[in-house]
This record gives structure tokens, C-alpha cells and sequence, in this order.
């Protein structure tokens, strides 16, 4: 018996191969501890008392690194388990001003005309439908898109947040790179109404090793592959820079290249023919000339 797996994985052994190979590159819940802390503390937004200057949180971390799965999560899981929607996510776009981001929140509410050029039409399009729909969390993903234009444009979209507080009782939550850090504690006002929640690069230490062996546990390969050996842990660690998203994508890629050639097992012979580039070289102008 594969004692390595867990014990819903373990029937996927006797499923075709292409079945196998789709469950391994299905999105996957990785519940680690800073998962799990983010999804507190954006349920605590939720069951929050009512409030007319109402706080919200930054999720601060580098690109592929799980931020935006904890807030697809915890979204999800509200939907299952509310009869009215009050948490919504919108990718906010690239673009200076309150048009664009006007934009953002009317595409995630599902509404048309998100393309209007008037921004005074948007904004009375806005406002009717936060007062229909009442959300109670509003998570603006990649959130530094919009901290891009000039100074009065990022103070209205700033503006803007705090009126949704103390006027639809709206809680923002606010994803992305460290630059929304930056804008954000730049005012004291600002900086008093938001909370940080960090979603740093892993270490190299016994969590990150944790991490290697759930992962491992649920890929459906018949042999053990030992990812947390320091030798092979080492090699991923150093391939994936510390962030979850390259960390899962090279463990993924190495199960289904083990599942084609019959090994059933990731080896770090195996993880170096995927040739993967770390995220920090992939601007190397020796690799960029090569493809010329």
C-alpha cells in the first residue's frame, strides 16, 4: 500500500493516466499557516459590528505567491455558506483614474456599461448597485494597478474607499505588491484604517519542508519520491526563489513528467529536465539572446 499518499489519493492509482494527470494539475488548497491566518482575518471583516468608519486589510507579498487563491478561497467558501453574496472580487485594471477603477469594481459586480467613458455615469451606476447588493468585503486584486497614475488620481480612488466605509458600511481588502504598503502608510489617515496580513517568500526551514511533504502526499504517484531530502528540497527551493506558485508548478510538472515516463516518482534528476528558470533570470540577456 503507498503510505506516502493521503487516503483520498490513493484510488487515483487505478485511474487512467490522463485522469491522473488532471487531477495533479487541478488548482489545489494549500491550508498552510499563513493561509489559514489571512482566511481569519478576512472573516473577521465579515462578522464585524456595523460601523461607519470601517477598517480593511492589505494582503502584501511578491507575485506568485498565493495571494489572490487565500481571497478566491475565502470567497468561495462564503458563497457555500451565505444565502446572499457579501464578499466580491475585482481585478482591478491597469490604468490611471476613476474611470478604470470604476470599471474594475462594475465588471466584478456583473454589471453593464463598465466601459462608459463618463466617470459621473460609473460612479451613479456604483452607487446604486452597492446600496442594491450590500457587499460587506470588496477585495480589490492587484490592487497597485491603480496606483500608478498621478497623485489627485490615487487620492480619489483612496477617496473613494473611504467613503464606501462610512457610507455602504464596506470593508476593502486590499491585494498586491508592497508599493500598496508604501501609498497606503504614506498618511497617517490612510494607514489608521488598514490592516497588513504578509504573505512573505518562504524560508528554508521545517514549515517549508511541511509544505513539500503535503504535496506530496497529494500527487497520485505509486513510489515515493522523498521531496522533503534536503537535496531535493534544496533543488526546488533554489528553482522556486520561495514562492508557493513556482514551488507547486514545479512539483506539478515533475509528477506528470513521472507519471509519462513510468518512473512514479519525482527525482532531482527528473526536476532538472524541466529546465525551469528561476522568476529572477528569466530577464538574463544571455537567455534573451539565445531565443534571437
Amino acid at each position: 500500500m503507498p503510505d506516502h499518499l493521503l487516503d483520498h489519493v490513493r484510488p487515483y492509482l487505478d485511474r487512467s493516466r490522463e485522469e491522473r494527470i488532471a487531477y495533479i494539475r487541478a488548482p489545489r488548497w494549500i491550508g498552510h499557516q499563513v493561509a489559514k491566518d489571512s482566511r481569519r482575518r478576512l472573516a473577521e471583516l465579515l462578522s464585524r459590528p456595523q460601523s461607519l468608519r470601517t477598517h480593511g486589510l492589505m494582503l502584501i507579498g511578491p507575485y506568485a505567491n498565493g495571494k489572490t487563491m487565500i481571497a478566491e478561497r475565502f470567497a468561495v467558501e462564503h458563497l457555500r455558506n451565505s444565502s446572499e453574496q457579501r464578499v466580491w472580487i475585482a481585478q482591478t485594471r491597469e490604468g490611471a483614474g476613476l474611470g478604470h477603477f470604476y470599471a474594475s469594481i462594475l465588471q466584478a459586480l456583473r454589471a453593464p456599461g463598465g466601459d462608459l467613458w463618463d466617470v459621473g455615469r460609473k460612479a451613479e451606476q456604483l452607487d446604486h448597485l452597492l446600496a442594491t447588493l450590500k457587499p460587506r468585503v470588496l477585495i480589490f486584486d492587484e490592487f497597485h494597478n491603480a496606483l500608478r497614475g498621478r497623485a489627485r488620481d490615487v487620492e480619489a480612488v483612496f477617496a473613494f474607499l473611504r467613503r464606501i466605509g462610512r457610507q455602504y458600511d464596506i470593508s476593502p481588502v486590499l491585494i498586491g505588491e508592497v508599493a500598496i504598503y508604501d501609498f497606503i502608510n504614506a498618511t497617517s489617515e490612510m494607514a489608521s484604517r488598514f490592516d497588513l496580513v504578509a504573505v512573505p517568500r518562504w524560508q528554508y526551514d521545517e514549515n517549508y519542508l511541511m509544505l513539500l511533504d503535503s504535496l506530496e502526499a497529494a500527487l497520485p504517484l505509486a513510489r515515493n519520491s522523498d521531496l522533503s531530502n534536503q537535496p531535493m528540497a534544496r533543488r526546488i527551493y533554489s528553482l522556486s526563489e520561495g514562492l508557493i506558485g513556482e514551488i507547486v508548478g514545479i512539483v506539478t510538472k515533475a509528477a506528470v513528467a513521472a507519471i509519462k515516463s513510468g518512473a512514479e516518482r519525482i527525482t532531482k534528476a527528473g526536476i532538472d529536465e524541466l529546465h525551469h528558470i528561476p522568476i529572477s533570470q528569466r530577464r538574463n540577456s544571455a537567455l534573451r539572446e539565445s531565443l534571437l
